[in-house]
């Protein structure tokens, strides 16, 4: 797979500039901008040369969907690895780390496996309704695709959560923990975390394994309690609920970053050379953990 981290910088700068600049807040509360969000999407993935799926389900009185699309495995077809982002945003901000950054590198990972041929099958899809009031009820989107994916017995063999992923900095003491893991971790901000809870601790390592073997950029991983404040707040705890393992992949934004769930979250605070640094280490992790032996 080539490294093209200049153009692929562009690539991801040009996505967040568009949900996060000129879509802005998409959620409920801006249903244009919401359905907005969802098209986008959509178009760049058919553009591809992906056929979209779209698993529409109503919520508050209004209809929204979750868009997938896959590659399909050469060998191991049933054996399943997805990759989820989040499209929706917190009232009151355009959300650029949190989280175009995601739903960016879930589309540009998916451009780089569109010429590959994994042994197992990839997905790849765009949740709606991650953010609060929607958070574990019955209408947050990965929930409801969690649920029909246990209902289908799809053989999910991890799912890979990306959760805000474009921000670092050198600053010192800019990176911040719950307690007690401060004296474990680093104190400066210009790592990628890698986070599970304990029944996904094999899949956590195998995957942060594939990471540093793909690519030099700096790496942590954690596997904990779930009630650890932060570990379950995104979509990967909707397949831990249904019983899949799931790891979460984030820049701990609201660890690290000070415009985190703010009107203040706009595309020029990331860090596009970092950010395609680690876009192109996940594309190759995955088409790593694709084409591995044996699970």
């Amino acid at each position: 797979m080539p490294d093209l981290s200049s153009d692929l910088g562009h690539r991801l700068r040009s996505h967040i500039d568009t949900l996060a600049g000129t879509i802005g807040e998409r959620n409920l509360m801006r249903p244009d901008a919401y359905c907005a969000a969802a098209g986008y999407l959509r178009n760049t993935w058919r553009a591809m040369g992906y056929a979209v799926t779209e698993q529409a389900f109503p919520s508050d009185g209004t209809r929204v969907m979750n868009l997938e699309v896959v590659r399909d495995g050469a060998r191991l077809a049933h054996e399943i690895i997805l990759l989820g982002a989040h499209y929706d945003t917190v009232r009151g901000s355009p959300g650029a780390d949190d989280n175009a950054s995601g739903v960016a590198a879930l589309l540009e990972i998916s451009r780089l496996l569109a010429a590959a041929e994994p042994a197992r099958t990839v997905r790849f899809v765009a949740f709606a309704n991650e953010e609060l009031p929607f958070f574990m009820r019955d209408d947050m989107g990965s929930l409801v695709y969690a649920r029909a994916a246990r209902a289908r017995g799809d053989d999910v063999r991890l799912m890979i959560s990306l959760e805000m992923l474009g921000y670092y900095t050198d600053a010192p003491d800019s990176q911040h923990y719950p307690p007690p893991l401060a004296p474990f971790y680093p104190g400066t901000g210009n790592f990628i975390g890698f986070v599970s809870n304990f029944r996904s601790q094999r899949e956590l390592r195998r995957l942060v394994k594939a990471f540093r073997t793909s690519s030099d950029f700096p790496s942590e991983y954690l596997s904990t309690f779930e009630s650890v404040t932060g570990v379950s707040q995104s979509d990967h705890a909707a397949f831990w609920k249904q019983g899949y393992r799931a790891v979460m992949v984030t820049d701990t934004a609201f660890y690290r970053y000070p415009f985190y769930h703010t009107a203040h979250d706009t595309p020029e605070k990331l860090d596009y050379p970092r950010f395609a640094q680690v876009t192109t280490g996940l594309a190759k992790a995955v088409l790593m953990l694709a084409d591995e032996r044996r699970w």
